[in-house]
């Protein structure tokens, strides 16, 4: 029977139920790991990403076929605050070039074969200013994380989850600043290219949220609704039921990560079936990653979000698991010295 969320003790229930990895899988893929044609450690972190990959899936040789990436979009109404160098009205436009396959996601998605799907949130509906109330109410939120939820192919051997939505790396720094403390200038950055003055305001901001919403600050759900958007909490959502699909994940940049926090800080361990794609130029993305302890794969400056750095990241991964699972062992080729 469908999963539904119709109080905020539903999604209680299912951070209870959180398959761990298949350990006999794990067991399969290092002494796999140790027959191949190569010496040991000689693919270095690929040979981690395949044995962590085949744990999840069960196989102890395995490979990926059917990576899905899903962009999640949603307006913010502290976007009104001139916090973005773009207006609101760019969400929609992006969505549609989403669509048409436009987008540079949508080239990475199809270079590396994945399903790649489109979920608008509302967006002539944005949440509330959270500066001023809570950015969703109990409704929205479920709502949200009902559409994340369901948004994941249980086909699906691999997630990407991007985002996209004018406003969100301030929401974004807004959870970062309430989940981890230090000062709000450590959490923002310039997202679509604001300048100085904009990031003044974006910590004014950011504050402002943080002393507003300071009474949830030790509930990472109620941090999630009373300061993200739509995206985020569809993003924490799919990342939730991919971990019940046993179906690895590769976070994104700086928004991606923030939401998927949200599920750590309330489980720990609710982010062991997820990797770091890349790390952003997004300041408060590094300092993140080392909160979660997340080795990002690639670090290459980039900062467009809508799943860009993970989808490229699918491709390591790919590789990882191609190695693992094509190469002969020592017996098969007839090399000596295995052992």
């Amino acid at each position: 029977m469908a999963q539904r969320f119709q109080t905020l003790g539903d999604i209680e229930a299912v951070f209870g139920a959180m398959p761990s990895p298949d350990l006999s899988a794990l067991e399969a893929a290092e002494a796999r790991d140790g027959t191949l044609t190569k010496p040991p450690g000689a693919l270095g972190r690929l040979e981690q990403i395949a044995v962590w990959y085949c744990g999840w899936r069960g196989n102890g040789r395995t490979r990926v076929v059917a990576p899905q990436i899903i962009v999640f979009a949603g307006n913010h109404g502290v976007a009104a605050q001139g916090v973005s160098a773009f207006p609101p009205e760019v969400t929609a436009q992006m969505v549609a070039n989403f669509i048409a396959g436009g987008a540079a996601v949508n080239q990475l998605a199809r270079q590396f074969g994945a399903r790649m799907d489109v979920h608008a949130l509302n967006l002539d509906r944005a949440t509330q200013d959270f500066t001023q109330a809570p950015a969703m109410n109990m409704h929205d939120f479920l709502a949200a994380f009902q559409a994340g939820w369901n948004a994941v192919d249980p086909v699906a051997d691999l997630l990407v989850v991007g985002e996209m939505g004018i406003g969100n790396t301030t929401s974004a720094s807004a959870i970062a600043h309430a989940l981890w403390g230090g000062e709000a200038e450590d959490w923002i950055g310039r997202g679509t290219g604001v300048d100085a003055h904009g990031l003044q305001l974006k910590a004014r901001v950011v504050e402002a949220g943080m002393r507003r919403h300071a009474n949830v600050a030790d509930q990472p759900l109620e941090v999630l609704r009373c300061l993200g958007g739509r995206e985020l909490v569809a993003i924490a959502a799919a990342i939730l039921r991919a971990r019940h699909l046993s179906v690895p994940v590769i976070l994104d940049g700086f928004i991606c990560t923030v939401a998927a926090a949200c599920l750590e800080a309330h489980s720990p361990g609710a982010l062991d079936h997820c990797l770091a794609g890349h790390v952003s130029a997004e300041p408060g993305h590094e300092l993140a990653l080392a909160r979660l302890d997340k080795t990002p794969l690639l670090s290459l400056g980039m900062r467009l979000g809508e799943g860009s750095g993970a989808a490229l990241a699918v491709a390591i991964v790919q590789g990882a698991l191609a190695c693992h699972s094509g190469m002969a062992t020592f017996a098969e080729a007839g090399v000596a010295g295995a052992g």
